[in-house]
């Protein structure tokens, strides 16, 4: 059986996988490193991460969920976070909800201060999902799937825009 502790000084901080970097112009703002902690300690309907901001960088672009619950608590640093239409300051030992929902709840980081930035994410982990972003008017289906056992769940992202839609009898 798993351990279900962890302290936060065991958990390893990594650099975001090529695949899922930053790049061209949105590498001169996006940046973060990530520690899973979920996977660690054995949780299995909620997941756990660590996401360290450098500053000047925001670690996701401003988006909602229309399925999943997040829930943000902000370790060290300091910043803003974006909620809808707000900005608010946010400081080590705040905690931060993102409920499910429309572009209101769309929600942001943003490390203003001169130290990195550390928050605990916890979130539900309901699949499929539906996240939206407002800035580039993108929306994104996001669904992991079992697979055959011992094997790593099937994953399954589609990003586009609504105006790239096709006609639902086209190719039939």
């Amino acid at each position: 059986m798993i351990k279900p502790i962890i302290n936060i000084s065991e958990v390893e901080l990594l650099p975001r996988p090529a695949a899922f970097a930053a790049t061209g112009e949105a590498a001169q703002r996006f940046d973060a490193r990530m520690g899973f902690v979920a996977p660690l300690i054995g949780a299995q309907k909620l997941g756990y991460n660590i996401t360290a901001v450098p500053p000047g960088k925001r670690a996701f672009p401003f988006h909602n969920h229309r399925v999943n619950e997040e829930m943000f608590f902000i370790l060290e640093g300091s910043g803003e976070v974006r909620i809808g239409e707000a900005v608010y300051p946010v400081k080590a030992g705040d905690i931060v909800a993102c409920p499910p929902g429309g572009k209101e709840t769309a929600h942001q980081f943003i490390n203003t201060g001169a130290a990195e930035m550390k928050y605990l994410a916890v979130s539900t982990r309901l699949s499929p999902e539906i996240a939206e972003y407002p800035d580039s008017g993108k929306f994104g289906i996001l669904a992991e799937f079992p697979s055959d056992a011992g094997d790593a769940p099937q994953m399954f992202r589609f990003v586009s825009r609504e105006s790239q839609s096709i006609d639902y009898w086209e190719g039939e």
